[in-house]
């Protein structure tokens, strides 16, 4: 497959914060968070996506872009869905995937972290797909591999989830058309989401209509209205001509006691029923980054009904960090 790699806008090097994405001439090397992409970033990914996504229907699901490379996938947290469609991807790209049990590693011997990556870049690797439970782990790792290195951030603390984002806009992009006139909703435990913090960012850059958040108030951080959203407690409103509504995880392993009062509470106010559904608008779609909790966040009746793209969101993920690979490895080439 021939993939056109045109260059966008080269970004303001001296004056951006979040340069170390790109390489000296502009080039897009690491996908570390949203911030800095822009929207001509951004959509030249969800572009080269829309040209990766034919591959699934072949009967040889590969493309030889990557032949020759290795991609290590560096999981500090378990996540399968993640790791696994990352792994599909570079696979269907034709490179080598290494993938690295850290629960066995020698950072758990004490090791440092630096070592390890020294250890794995002399097996001549060419990309880190990195998790990590503290944010900025993906940061300090593009700060210190070998300058042929990409890394990609697959999730890091409460910080960022570039490439869930950047599917979540790829999919409503795909049913939905232009995010102009859309109104979409985030739902839940946003004050612990990664997945939220780097959607609003994109959505934002893509010019959605009208960003919503919607969850009680000691989920929802205090400063969030200046990243221009607006802010709802109450489920009905919120999703009042809402056309898209994304359910979030409550991230029990991030919170801190008092926060919620029960699970069964939550879900009375914002877990997402039929009849909540019904609030907003009858086209609405209804998402999910995984893994949902059912009979907390959404009902099993809505994540299997009709208007769920869940499994749809999945699907995308692949396509979508096969861009971003083959995105980001072209710098080299």
């Amino acid at each position: 497959m021939a993939v056109n790699f045109v260059r966008p806008m080269i970004p303001k090097l001296a004056t951006d914060p979040w340069a170390i994405q790109f390489d000296a001439q502009g080039h897009l090397k690491h996908l570390l968070t949203i911030e800095g992409l822009g929207p001509t970033w951004i959509t030249r990914i969800l572009d080269t996506a829309e040209n990766f996504m034919s591959v699934s229907d072949r009967e040889i699901k590969k493309v030889p872009l990557l032949r020759g490379r290795t991609v290590v996938n560096l999981f500090f947290e378990s996540s399968t869905r993640t790791r696994t469609t990352f792994e599909l991807a570079a696979k269907r790209l034709s490179a080598d995937v290494l993938n690295i049990n850290l629960s066995t590693s020698a950072t758990t011997k004490g090791e440092s972290l630096l070592d390890t990556l020294r250890n794995i870049e002399a097996m001549q690797a060419d990309m880190f797909v990195v998790r990590h439970e503290q944010s900025g782990a993906a940061h300090f790792i593009a700060r210190h591999v070998a300058p042929h290195v990409s890394v990609l951030n697959a999730g890091d603390g409460w910080h960022a989830h570039p490439t869930q984002a950047l599917l979540d806009a790829f999919t409503i992009r795909r049913i939905k058309g232009d995010f102009a006139p859309l109104r979409i909703a985030i739902v839940g435990d946003v004050k612990h989401s990664r997945v939220a913090r780097s959607q609003i960012h994109a959505f934002n850059s893509l010019n959605v209509g009208e960003l919503r958040v919607i969850g009680p108030r000691t989920l929802i951080p205090n400063d969030i209205e200046p990243l221009g959203v607006r802010v709802f407690h109450d489920m009905r409103q919120g999703l009042k001509d809402v056309d898209v509504i994304i359910m979030l995880r409550l991230q029990r392993e991030r919170m801190e006691g008092g926060l919620l009062p029960t699970e069964q509470e939550f879900y009375r106010l914002y877990g997402l029923t039929e009849e909540k559904l019904g609030w907003a608008k009858p086209d609405a779609i209804v998402m999910h980054p995984g893994p949902a909790n059912r009979g907390v966040e959404i009902e099993s009746r809505v994540a299997d009904g009709p208007q769920s793209v869940i499994l749809e969101q999945v699907s995308n993920g692949i396509g979508v960090r096969m861009a971003v690979m083959a995105l980001c490895m072209s710098a080299e080439s």
